[in-house]
């Protein structure tokens, strides 16, 4: 069952951006699928390295357009995703470490953040980005 399922309420209407929301929501899946299916930590480790990588190119192509663009609050949505950032590399070096494993909660934080983050954040600076060209 998936956690989290993209539907046209996530759109911002710029494809890039959708492409990679898209993307990202997939792999929470992947990772949520190999948590139940009890995947060791080495294998959802791997799972959670990707999420981690593909979250830090989405999070930079998103900057750059504020800054190709001049989003005036680019600077308060780039601390939301270092906020991101840090936390899920604390978790991410800790299932590596062996000191914790994926669970539920974990998993309901990262839908929940993603969720939040597209609905709020990202909604708002898409009408500007969209006027100016952004695709």
């Amino acid at each position: 069952m998936a956690l989290m399922t993209w539907t046209d309420k996530y759109a911002t209407g710029i494809a890039s951006i959708d492409n990679q929301h898209k993307k990202l929501i997939e792999m929470l899946n992947n990772l949520q699928d190999a948590m139940l299916a009890g995947q060791g930590n080495e294998a959802i480790a791997k799972i959670l390295d990707g999420l981690v990588q593909y979250t830090v190119t989405h999070f930079a192509h998103e900057e750059k357009l504020f800054a190709t663009h001049g989003y005036a609050e680019a600077a308060s949505h780039k601390a939301e995703h270092d906020k991101l950032a840090k936390q899920v590399l604390e978790f991410q070096a800790q299932i590596k470490a062996g000191k914790t494993k994926l669970s539920a909660a974990v998993m309901n934080f990262l839908r929940d953040w993603l969720n939040n983050h597209i609905l709020g954040t990202d909604k708002k600076y898409a009408p500007f980005l969209k006027g100016k060209g952004a695709v």
